[in-house]
């Protein structure tokens, strides 16, 4: 197997078949696998995912995660599961298109499938107020950690899967995209960017970005993780 791509979703039954449907499009090689994370979903989630996956058997599979710990734990489980060379996660609500995984595929296979890789998307088409929120975070981000860091919660994220064996300790939140940017830059992994455009959302709502309150909590989760993260690191 390739390429591992696992994506989280959590009370996205409304998404679920368009996004079945959008990756069965575009998966053509037999060495791609997408993982699909019912993450501890309380609406119709699971039913679908028992109904629909079996019919793109085999390169669609469902990890099941009985109680939602965190958006980062449910990817950590499908991480775990995945049997793919290089692996990665993007997102269930089709803001980020499926051909964009596979680009960042085309990307590594470009460089003769190196270990020490890690290419992940830069997001265009966005909202102004939510560009400037992404600018602020960077900064934050940049000027605290010590490297530059921007924009780290685009999508999608594939590496190798030796870099993920090397994690300690990865946040069970949100806080995982920049765990895994941040790992990536400090052991000195190759990271390539690449433009994604960031689509509107078909159905449901963000689990996360629905107004400032919400982007409030994020901002306060993001500084006490890297403040933890930063204490762990320096402590070693």
């Amino acid at each position: 197997m390739k390429l591992s791509i696992v994506i989280p979703c959590y009370n996205e039954a409304e998404n679920i078949p368009k996004l079945i449907r959008a990756y069965a499009e575009v998966i053509t090689r037999n060495d791609i696998e997408i993982i699909l994370i019912n993450n501890g979903s309380t609406d119709n989630t699971a039913a679908l995912l028992t109904e629909l996956a079996p019919q793109h058997s085999p390169w669609l599979h469902v990890v099941t995660v009985p109680v939602n710990e965190g958006y980062g734990f449910g990817i950590l489980q499908g991480l775990r599961a995945a049997q793919g060379e290089f692996i990665g996660w993007t997102h269930g609500d089709l803001q980020t298109p499926p051909e964009d995984v596979l680009t960042a595929l085309s990307i590594i296979e470009s460089k003769g499938s190196p270990t020490d890789i890690f290419v992940k998307g830069n997001r265009y088409g966005r909202p102004l107020f939510d560009l400037i929120f992404t600018w602020g975070m960077s900064v934050f981000e940049t000027i605290y950690m010590g490297t530059v860091l921007y924009d780290v919660n685009a999508q999608p994220n594939v590496f190798h899967r030796s870099f993920f064996q090397d994690w300690t300790n990865p946040p069970h939140d949100f806080a995982l995209d920049l765990y895994a940017l941040y790992m990536a830059k400090k052991k000195g992994i190759k990271i390539i960017r690449y433009q994604v455009p960031f689509l509107k959302r078909v159905h449901g709502e963000s689990k996360w970005n629905t107004g400032f309150g919400a982007k409030w909590k994020f901002i306060k989760r993001t500084i006490s993780f890297s403040v933890m993260l930063k204490k762990r690191l320096l402590t070693k």
